[in-house]
């Protein structure tokens, strides 16, 4: 491929709305387009990039004894109905109705169709277990789209559906996804990819993973530790502390003006934010009933743990002036009926606190649950935090990142074969509901991740193995015989020895050609020029900089083939 014939478009300027340096790059260099909120479309560069993915994540789920299978883009509610999902789900689904009345979907996931796929199809024991996969387009009418292809509302994933008769056979099954899913990092270029625990969040199940690219950019929260190898999403990760109880005092209802807030009631009493018990309220989303939730004055609500706890959707609360509630002096004493109400573990132990009194301007110091409430239930409710307890090794040496989601995999039992009504016969006789796993990828997502991991100042540096070529050449003075004849020949050689090569030979500074390459973020780059042919030389440098050699013309061809072998033979992949 010649640069003046690539479809594509490069900008000295960022675009103002970039986020991010990966997406600010992609804009640059002519990788996508926006057509609308939060849908791209993909240049040719990019499509060579998306589409080595794809070659990757298929040959290691072919390895796995995935079979390649292509579900439809729209469905019929009808099949999302039986699941519960048509209804479970917030606008996040795309809704529509085709010309017949009837309701229809736009697949964001595809576990009912899978389901609706197998049921009569795989209906005895004897022919499971077995994965289905597909490479597809979905939608997913995202509210908060960012970053590029980071976070879209249309967008290509490979998912995958695994069908087992036991939990122990879904559980092995599960692992060998595991190790293929760091395989395919690894094969993209991008190792650091780690696995974290997760919450399943509307995927159900109990067991689940996220593969995670740790980065300051990243939307998603990580809890990891110092000492051993836990990590785990902030959703899914238990707050673990060390609780000083102090003394027991008599509780003592005491004047707080205006202190409405944990900083200001500190200030005031002149004690710590870990010797408050503050009041965090919510509503039900079904009912606007009030849920509070009472945990340590110096920790965070995980709300995801809250509405698995509640099994409810729920929003922060507005309280107003009939509600009974105190908002800023809210406390255990003296609530309204019918509020639910939730105790962290952060409280459990603790002999003193200052808590609201459920007066304006009125607080408790003193307050002891045990004595002041009775027995109450403790759950795990608050978010972890910096120095917290490790659940693994047990030391405080818990720290907290960010990172993008670029794969998940899920333990998902038999919640949608046994809603959907998929049986099999088992060797007795009965009939049985298959256990699912569930494994996915989110493709334009990893290529983006991957711009953010690999690149400079100046643009991507892409692993050659999802590289859009492996080679560029830069021909300056290519108006120059002898420059266009050697340059010619390199591109000739190489492409017919497997190397895919672009060639710039644009009558363009060397300024314009090689701020163009540093766009293009090509692993190897060849630079043919009047200067180096009149030493009989050619230069050859990585993109990366760690190699940079002036070789005779005669060794030039062997020796950027031989070194682009040796590089895709390191992320096990092969001309």
């Amino acid at each position: 491929m010649k640069v003046r014939n690539l479809v594509s478009k490069r900008f000295k300027e960022t675009p103002a709305d970039c986020v991010i340096a990966s997406q600010a790059l992609m804009m640059r260099g002519g990788y996508i387009k926006p057509v609308g909120n939060g849908i791209f479309t993909l240049f040719p560069i990019t499509k060579r990039i998306t589409s080595k993915i794809e070659a990757i994540i298929r040959q290691e789920m072919n390895r796995i004894d995935g079979q390649e299978v292509l579900f439809p883009v729209t469905m019929p509610a009808d099949i999302w109905r039986k699941s519960g999902r048509f209804d479970a789900i917030g606008s996040e689904l795309l809704r529509f109705k085709d010309r017949s009345g009837a309701d229809m979907v736009l697949g964001m996931t595809h576990e009912e169709a899978s389901v609706q796929f197998m049921t009569d199809v795989a209906d005895s024991y004897t022919q499971y277990p077995f994965m289905i996969y597909q490479i597809q387009t979905k939608f997913r009418d995202e509210p908060r789209c960012r970053g590029g292809l980071i976070r879209v509302r249309e967008f290509t994933m490979k998912d995958a559906y695994s069908f087992h008769t036991s939990q122990e056979d879904l559980e092995k099954y599960y692992m060998r996804c595991y190790d293929a899913y760091n395989r395919i990092y690894a094969r993209c270029g991008v190792p650091e990819v780690v696995a974290v625990a997760s919450d399943s969040g509307m995927m159900g199940g109990k067991v689940s993973h996220e593969y995670m690219l740790l980065t300051d950019v990243g939307e998603d929260t990580i809890v990891l530790c110092r000492d051993c190898d836990y990590r785990a999403n902030m959703e899914a990760a238990p707050c673990l502390l060390t609780n000083s109880p102090g003394e027991i005092a008599p509780l003592e209802k005491v004047d707080t003006p205006d202190c409405k807030t944990i900083e200001d009631l500190c200030k005031f009493l002149k004690i710590e934010p870990k010797q408050t018990c503050k009041a965090v309220m919510y509503q039900r989303n079904a009912d606007d009933s009030f849920v509070i939730v009472f945990i340590r004055g110096d920790l965070d609500v995980n709300e995801t743990k809250l509405r698995n706890f509640l099994k409810a959707e729920v929003h922060p609360a507005i309280v107003t002036g009939d509600s009974g509630i105190h908002a800023g002096f809210t406390g255990p004493i003296g609530l309204p009926e019918g509020v639910t109400v939730v105790y962290d573990n952060s409280l459990k132990g603790i002999e003193w606190f200052a808590t609201g009194a459920c007066e304006e301007d009125k607080h408790y110091v003193g307050f002891n649950i045990a004595r002041d409430v009775g027995e109450v239930s403790y759950v795990d409710v608050a978010k972890a935090f910096e120095g917290g307890i490790c659940p693994k090794c047990g030391k405080p040496h818990i720290y907290v990142s960010r990172g993008i989601e670029v794969g998940n995999i899920f333990q998902l039992g038999t919640r949608y074969t046994e809603s959907m009504g998929m049986t099999y016969v088992d060797q007795d006789g009965s009939l049985k509901n298959p256990i699912m796993g569930c494994y996915g990828i989110g493709v334009g997502r990893l290529a983006a991740s991957v711009c953010e991991a690999h690149r400079d100042n100046y643009g991507p540096i892409w692993p050659i193995s999802i590289a859009p070529w492996h080679v560029q050449i830069c021909s300056l003075r290519a108006d120059q015989p002898e420059v266009a004849e050697m340059s010619q020949k390199l591109y000739d050689d190489l492409t017919a020895r497997g190397v895919e090569v672009l060639w710039d030979d644009r009558p363009v500074s060397a300024g314009v050609m090689f701020s163009d390459a540093d766009l293009f973020g090509v692993p190897v780059r060849i630079v043919v020029s009047p200067k180096g042919l009149k030493n009989g030389t050619i230069e050859i440098a990585s993109r990366d900089k760690s190699m940079k050699e002036i070789k005779p013309v005669d060794e030039a061809e062997d020796f950027v083939y031989n070194y682009v072998v040796d590089a895709l033979g390191k992320l096990e992949c092969r001309l």
